[in-house]
C-alpha cells in the first residue's frame, strides 16, 4: 500500500488501532473499523516491522485484538480482504476463505481490493485469546494426567545391556528374546500369532483359546445354528437336478454338512476367522442366487444376524476395537 493511503486508514476517525511498543519504539499494529449493528470488525491494516517479523508479535497483536474487540466491543466476528502475501497469516490467526456470516453484512461496508482475498474469523466470547497458550498447556497437562491413570506409557525403563555385552564366540551375539525387554509386555505386546481374543462360552475351559477349546466353542455354535428355524435351506448341499443352474451362478458352495464335518474332523479349522468365514460364505452364496424378495434370501438374513450375534456373545478381545465380530467381512 502507498504510504499516504496507509496514513489515511491509521488516521481515518471511524478506524481504532492497537499497536505493540518495544523500547518505546512502534514495531507493529493493526489498523479496524468497528460495524457495531453487525458486531463486526474489518481489519483495514496490519503490519509488523520487517526486522521484527518471525519472532511471534504478529499473533501476539491480533490476540489481544480479539481480547479486546470481544470483551470490549461485543463483537463476533473479524473480516478483512487479504492481499496474496497476508493471506497464510491470517490462516495462522485463525481465519478462513470460507465466509459463514451473512453477504448483506458486509457487502458494501467494508474496503475491497482488486487481487484479495477476502477471510473471516469467527469470536468467541468463551475463549480467552491472549491466555490461550496457557490454556492449551492445562489442558495437554489434563489429558496427559489422565493417560497415566490409564497407562504405564509415562514409564521408562532401563536401557538394555544386551548389546554392549561383550559379543560370544566368533563374534556371534545371541538375540535377546522379545518378552525380556522390559515394559515390552506390559505395553500391551503378545507373541505373534496368538489370537486377540478370550472364549466366554461355558464349556470352553478356562477361556483360553487354545485349540481343544476352539473346536468345542465351534461345535456349540455348529449346534445352536443346526437348531434354528430359518436353516432348514442350509442343511444339505443344493442339488444340481433340483437347480440345474446353481453351481453356474455360486462358484464356491458349502453347506451346514460341510461345517459339520470340518468341526468334526478337529483338523480343518485352525482358526475361529476361518469356521466364521464359511457361515459368511454360505449365507453370501445363498443372497448371491436368491432374488431379495424370496424366503431363501430371508432366511439367510435372519440365520447370519443369529450366527454373528452368537458368536460376539462367546468371545471377549482382549483389545477394545471398532472393527465388528472377527473383523472386516
Amino acid at each position: 500500500m502507498p504510504k499516504e493511503y496507509i496514513v489515511r486508514l491509521v488516521l481515518d476517525p471511524r478506524h481504532h488501532s492497537m499497536i505493540v511498543l518495544k523500547n518505546s519504539a512502534v514495531i507493529g499494529g493493526i489498523t479496524y473499523r468497528p460495524f457495531w449493528r453487525q458486531a463486526m470488525g474489518e481489519i483495514a491494516f496490519c503490519a509488523v516491522s520487517a526486522n521484527e517479523q518471525v519472532k511471534g508479535y504478529g499473533t501476539r497483536l491480533m490476540n489481544h485484538l480479539k481480547e479486546y474487540v470481544c470483551d470490549k466491543e461485543a463483537m463476533t466476528h473479524l473480516i478483512t480482504f487479504a492481499d496474496n502475501n497476508a493471506v497464510g497469516y491470517f490462516q495462522k490467526q485463525g481465519f478462513t476463505k470460507d465466509v459463514m456470516m451473512e453477504r448483506e453484512k458486509w457487502v458494501g461496508y467494508i474496503k475491497e481490493y482488486d487481487g484479495g482475498t477476502i477471510m473471516e474469523c469467527h469470536l468467541s466470547a468463551q475463549v480467552s485469546y491472549t491466555e490461550f497458550p496457557a490454556m492449551i498447556r492445562k489442558q495437554r497437562a489434563a489429558v496427559d494426567a489422565k493417560v497415566r491413570e490409564l497407562s504405564n506409557a509415562h514409564v521408562v525403563y532401563p536401557g538394555l545391556v544386551h548389546f554392549s555385552a561383550p559379543a560370544g564366540p566368533g563374534g556371534v551375539r545371541k538375540p535377546i528374546p522379545a518378552e525380556h525387554i522390559p515394559g515390552l509386555q506390559e505395553a500391551g505386546w503378545e507373541p505373534p500369532g496368538l489370537p486377540r481374543y478370550r472364549l466366554l462360552h461355558p464349556n470352553c475351559g478356562d477361556g483360553t483359546p487354545s485349540y481343544d477349546n476352539l473346536n468345542k466353542f465351534m461345535r456349540a455354535l455348529v449346534n445352536l445354528t443346526t437348531n434354528h428355524a430359518d436353516v432348514w435351506p442350509f442343511l444339505e448341499a443344493v442339488s444340481a437336478e433340483e437347480v440345474p443352474d446353481y453351481y453356474d451362478v455360486v462358484k464356491d458352495p458349502i453347506s451346514m454338512e460341510v461345517i459339520n464335518a470340518r468341526v468334526d474332523s478337529g483338523e480343518y479349522y485352525a482358526t475361529l476367522e476361518m469356521f466364521a468365514a464359511d457361515h459368511r460364505l454360505m449365507f453370501n452364496n445363498c443372497r448371491l442366487y436368491n432374488a431379495p424378495d424370496t424366503v431363501f434370501f430371508k432366511c439367510a438374513t435372519r440365520l447370519e444376524g443369529f450366527f454373528e450375534a452368537k458368536v460376539a456373545q462367546g468371545i471377549s478381545w482382549k483389545q477394545a476395537r471398532d472393527r465388528g465380530v472377527l473383523g472386516d467381512r
